[in-house]
C-alpha cells in the first residue's frame, strides 16, 4: 500500500496533547521491597540531558519532540528537560499507542506534525501484528530522527522500524543510560553509520568498556559487564536515605568503576550491541548467554509476535532456558516443538529450551519494557521485587495457569 500524503493537515502546529482515561491499576508493590530513590543535581542533570538531546537526537528550536514515555522513567525527565532547554516543544500523551485502534501512534505523527519520534523495541513488536496498512495511512514525512531505548532489539522489528516508519531515510538512534545515569551510556549520532540493532558506540563524554568478571577488558564479540570508568555529570549521587545500597549496586563490584547492570559486546568493527540486563543472563552449560539472543531467534517464526526468555535453575546444566511467547492467530499443535527446533538449530542442541509455554501477554512496565525478572520469580516462586511500574498485572495469573 503507497504511503499516504498529507491532505491539509498543516506543520505549522506545534503543540499538542493527547489523553484519554487510563485504567486503574492496583497497587502490586511487593512490601519487602522498595523503588530506589535516585539523587541527582541540578546543574550537572541539566548540562548532560541539553547535550544529548541537541547532539545525539539533534533536537533544536521548531522541533517537536514526542518520547512514548512513562514520566516516572528516565525517558520522560529526558524530553521534556532536554527539549525546553533548546526551545524546541514536548508532546506529552498519557494513554494506550493502539486506542482507539492501531494507528493511534501514526495518526499523532501526522496530526501534530512530529519531527522525533522515541520508542521502545516492544513497543515496536507490539505494533507490527496490526501490520503495514495502520502506518502507510498517514503521512509521516515530518519525522526526521527515530529512537529507542529500554531493551535490545531483536533484527527483524528493527529491520520493520527503519523501513515502514522511516522509510529507510531515517536514522534510529539507539541508545541506553538510565535513570541513575541521567544520561546515556551509549548512543549514535544521526550522521553515523549504523549497523542494525547497533547502540554505535560511547555517548559524548562517556569513559565506557565491557569487562570480564576478573575486570579487564572484553575482546571482540565477548559478552561481558557495561561499565563506565571515568564520572559525568549527571550521575546519580546516591541513593536517597540508603547509601550502602547504591555503593552495592554500582560500585563495589569493580572499585573505583561505576557496573550498570547491562550485559554488552563491542564486534570487530567497533559497533557496540546490548543483550539484555546481567542479572538475566542464563549461565545455560558455563556459557552466558543473553534472552535476546534466543528471542531473536524465536520472533524468526512466523507465528511469534514477541517472546521473554528467562533462566531456570537445572540441576545438570545450571540453567535451563524456559520460553514465553506470544503467538498470532490460532496456535498449532507443533508450535511448542517448532520453536524448540529453531532455538536448537541456531544455537545448538545444548541450548535446546527446557520449556516453551504459549502466554496471551508478558509482563510490562507503562514504558512498555518487559518484566523479566517477575516472570523467574512466578516461576520459581522467589520474591519479584517492586512491582509498582507494571503495567498489566493479569499477565502474571495467565504465566501461573499454563505454568499448571
Amino acid at each position: 500500500m503507497p504511503r499516504a500524503t498529507s491532505g491539509g493537515t498543516s506543520c505549522s502546529r506545534r503543540t499538542g496533547i493527547g489523553s484519554r482515561p487510563r485504567t486503574s491499576i492496583p497497587n502490586t508493590r511487593c512490601s519487602s521491597r522498595t523503588p530506589k530513590g535516585a539523587v541527582h543535581v541540578h546543574g550537572g542533570f541539566l548540562v548532560k540531558i541539553a547535550e544529548e538531546v541537541a547532539y545525539q537526537t539533534d533536537v533544536g528550536q521548531g522541533d517537536l519532540l514526542f518520547w512514548f514515555a512513562d514520566l516516572g522513567w528516565i525517558m520522560g525527565p529526558w524530553e521534556i528537560v532536554g527539549a525546553t532547554a533548546l526551545g524546541a516543544t514536548v508532546f506529552l500523551y498519557d494513554g494506550a499507542p493502539n486506542h482507539p485502534g492501531p494507528d493511534r501512534l501514526w495518526s499523532m505523527v501526522e496530526r501534530h506534525c512530529i519531527t522525533h519520534l522515541g520508542v521502545s523495541p516492544t513497543l515496536v513488536r507490539a505494533l507490527i501484528p496490526s501490520g503495514e496498512d495502520p502506518v502507510r495511512s498517514h503521512d509521516l514525512s515530518s519525522l526526521r530522527i527515530l529512537a529507542s531505548t529500554g531493551e535490545p532489539w531483536n533484527p527483524e522489528p528493527y529491520r520493520w522500524f527503519s523501513e515502514e516508519v522511516g522509510e529507510g531515510r531515517l536514522p534510529i538512534i539507539n541508545l541506553s543510560g538510565g535513570t541513575e545515569v541521567g544520561a546515556c551510556f551509549l548512543s549514535p549520532h544521526p550522521i553515523s553509520p549504523l549497523e542494525p540493532c547497533s547502540l554505535r558506540g560511547p555517548a559524548l563524554g562517556m569513559d565506557v568498556a565491557v569487562f570480564r568478571p576478573d575486570g579487564t577488558v572484553a575482546g571482540p564479540g565477548e559478552l561481558g559487564e557495561l561499565v563506565c570508568r571515568k564520572p559525568w555529570p549527571s550521575m546519580t549521587r546516591g541513593l536517597r536515605g540508603d547509601p550502602e545500597r547504591y555503593l552495592d549496586a554500582y560500585w563495589r563490584r569493580f572499585p573505583g568503576v561505576w557496573c550498570h547492570g547491562d550485559w554488552a559486546s563491542v564486534d570487530e568493527l567497533g559497533q557496540w550491541f546490548l543483550h539484555g540486563r546481567s542479572d538475566d543472563t542464563m549461565n545455560v552449560a558455563g556459557k552466558r548467554l543473553g534472552p535476546a539472543e534466543v528471542e531473536s531467534i524465536l520472533t524468526l517464526h512466523p507465528a511469534v509476535t514477541e517472546s521473554a526468555v528467562i533462566g531456570v535453575p537445572d540441576d545438570v546444566k545450571g540453567e535451563a532456558i524456559w520460553c514465553f511467547v506470544v503467538a498470532s492467530g490460532d496456535v498449532s499443535d507443533g508450535l511448542v516443538g517448532e520453536l524448540s527446533a529453531l532455538v536448537a538449530e541456531h544455537l545448538g542442541k545444548a541450548f535446546r529450551p527446557a520449556r516453551v509455554l504459549v502466554v496471551p501477554e508478558l509482563p510490562r512496565t507503562r514504558s512498555a519494557k518487559i518484566l523479566r525478572r517477575a516472570i523467574r520469580a512466578t516461576v520459581v516462586g522467589e520474591d519479584p521485587g517492586d512491582l509498582s511500574s507494571l503495567e498489566n498485572p493479569s499477565s502474571l495469573a495467565s504465566i501461573r495457569s499454563v505454568l499448571g
